[in-house]
This record gives C-alpha cells, structure tokens and sequence, in this order.
C-alpha cells in the first residue's frame, strides 16, 4: 500500500473543503472577503471591501479568542498561524472536540509548532513546517464526529495581533478515527534522581505519534545520554519499548556532533533538531536545544492506556559514571484516542512557561509590543 500524502490526491471523494479565518469567520460558502471591518480597513480605505479589510484579530491582554467553531463531523487539514516572537510562549493553542467541556490540545503556542525558546527555527518536517519568520504550519489530521473549537488564549499583559488561517473537511465519516491528543509538560528545574515525564495516566486505545523537546541545559558536558520509555497498556515498573539515548530517539547519534562543527542543526520529514542556541557570553548563558520525533511512519500503539512516557536526563561525573541532571525540559507528547478527553496535566500559567526572550537582563525589556 502507498502512503505518501499524494497517494490519494486523485480519488474523488465526497467532502467539501472550508477555510476559517479573521476574512472569513465561520467558514461560511462565499463568506469570504465580505468584511467592512478590522485590522485592515485603515490600510485599504482607498479600495474598499473585498481589499484585505480582517486579515489578523487582536487578542487582548488575559483574555481567550476563538480562532474557529465548527459544527457537525469534520476533519481540520492545515493550520497556518503567526504572531510576533515575542508571544510564542505567552499564548496557549487549545483544541476541543465534540462539545467536550476540557480540551484534548492545551500547549503553548510556539511549542506546538516545534519553536518553544521564542526565538525562530526553521522546520522541515512532514508533520509541522516552520518558515520565516515565524510562519507556523500543523499538517496533523484533526478529525472530529460532532463539532470543534480551536481557541487561543493571551496569558500576557499586553494586547497581541495574530494572523491564521484553519483548513478543514466536511462531510466525511470519521466515526472510526482516533481524536487528536496535544500535551504539555516542563520540569524547571527537573527534581533530582526523577525522569521527566512526558505524558501520564492517558486511559483508552490509541497510538503515540510524536514528541518536541524545548531542552535547556543546566551544566556543563554532555547532556543525553539519558532514555526514553514508553510504558504501554499493563506495564507498571518496566516499559515495554526503552530507548538507548535522547539524540538516539530524535534520529541522531554520538552527541549530535560533526568533529569540528560542534551541535549540528538538523530538520527531516519525521525528526530532527533544528534548533541550537549557544551562549552569548552575557545574559544567554546556557544551551538550549529543540527536538521533534513524529511517529507517523511507526505509530506507538496502545489498546487500554498509556501508563506514562518519560525521559531521563543524564550526563557524566568522573571514571564515566552517569551524572543525573536537573535541566529545563518541556515537552509536548501527540497521540490519537478513542475519546475526547484524557487525563493531562494543570493549565500552564504565564509563570510556568515563561522564558528568557533576549539578550537584555531582564525578559520584559526589548519586549514587542514594551511590556511596562
């Protein structure tokens, strides 16, 4: 069986596509273009409507916008999305299916597009495509049976403008398909002598499909040497698949470095690292890395839960005896379920993803728009 993407373009099928954005709110047949107001109208006062009158919506300081509502079964297809820099981890991307009351999708902004430090990274990868400056992309099939909301909330104190788009399909049947799952998850620090967990206590059938990794690095040495493990369905004190090394399971090897290169950057359809950010000598003064391993081509499939994924992080102390380390790991673990709903950790608070922005002493200065 052929399962590229383009496998299929050919066949007929009986669905229609819409498209939700600030020009067309609601999806609506021939909605499109009709705005008299918004973000563009000052712009376009000398052509009037049809002439890029709503292309963005501000979203103001501490408050949530809905980005779409879709009613019936559907499937979203493609999100493209963006917003100044500075906003990538003070919004948080959320998703509902079926009128559930929790949402399925809860992480920040730029860590669902594989950009958790704020600052740009070109991506290149199947799933999620990430081009300058900042225009984010989500190919992950979104399908639901009764109804979605995709909703963004503002946890910053000032007012942000944000520009998007949502693709999706309806009219297809979708009473088979899994819903798509998004958790977040950072340990800052990470607790002594305890791994990082990536997801946990998740009940149901499904398939694990993809990590990112905003990693930033406490000490100095080597930082990966430590495993991730996937307890599935019954498994308690062991796991039934254990990784050999973290830039194993990110598709790399032997520290990620090319003999007189250093860290090497790297982005492929199914995993990759495309960020590296070294220290300045002045205020950016730890390494910071970004890692994604999408599970498409081998899904991790589950028929009762996922008792908890989780990654260790090791380096080395002296006679090569492993260093347990406290670094700063967020995560961002993608599944497919049965259901709606799932355990998942707390909401993150502004505090809980904040990092440091720039190259100043403290993150508010420099920061677009100021902050006071």
């Amino acid at each position: 069986m052929n399962s590229h993407p383009a496998a299929s373009l050919a066949a007929l099928r009986t669905v229609q596509t819409r498209s939700i954005s600030p020009e067309n709110i609601d999806g609506a047949v021939g909605g499109g273009g009709r705005a008299t107001e918004g973000t563009g109208a000052s712009c376009a006062r000398d052509l009037g409507p049809g002439w890029k009158i709503s292309p963005s919506v501000d979203v103001k300081a501490g408050e949530t916008f809905e980005l779409a509502n879709i009613a019936g079964a559907g499937k979203i297809t493609h999100i493209w999305i963006t917003t100044h820099t500075d906003n990538w981890r003070t919004l948080i991307l959320r998703a509902y299916w079926d009128g559930a009351e929790e949402p399925a999708v809860e992480v920040p902004y730029g860590d669902f597009f594989c950009n958790g430090w704020g600052v740009f990274a070109q991506v290149d990868s199947l799933m999620v495509a990430a081009n300058p400056h900042g225009g984010f992309n989500s190919y992950w099939p979104m399908p639901f049976r009764d109804g979605a909301r995709l909703t963004i909330e503002n946890t910053s104190v000032v007012d942000v403008r944000v520009y998007y788009q949502v693709t999706y399909e309806t009219g297809g049947d979708h009473s088979q398909d899994g819903y798509f799952h998004a958790q977040w998850r950072r340990s800052n620090p990470l607790d002594e002598l305890v791994p990082h967990t990536i997801v946990e206590g998740v009940e149901g059938q499904g398939q694990y499909v993809g990590t990112y990794i905003a990693w930033g690095v406490n000490s100095n040495g080597w930082w990966g040497e430590g495993e991730i493990k996937f307890y599935l369905d019954d498994d308690t004190d062991y796991p039934t698949i254990c990784g050999t090394g973290t830039e194993d399971y990110f598709g790399g090897a032997w520290n990620f470095d090319i003999p007189g290169q250093g860290y090497t950057a790297f982005s492929t359809p199914y995993l990759g690292m495309p960020q590296v950010i070294r220290p300045d000598g002045l205020y950016v003064s730890q390494q910071r890395f970004g890692m994604y391993r999408w599970h498409v081509a081998d899904p991790i499939h589950f028929s009762t839960g996922l008792p908890k994924v989780d990654i260790q992080a090791l380096g080395w102390r002296s006679g090569w005896r492993y260093l347990p380390l406290r670094d700063d790991i967020a995560s961002t673990a993608l599944f497919y379920l049965d259901r709606p709903t799932a355990r998942r950790p707390k909401s993150p608070s502004a505090d809980d993803m904040e990092v440091h922005l720039g190259t100043a002493p403290v993150p508010d200065l420099g920061a677009t728009p100021p902050r006071a």
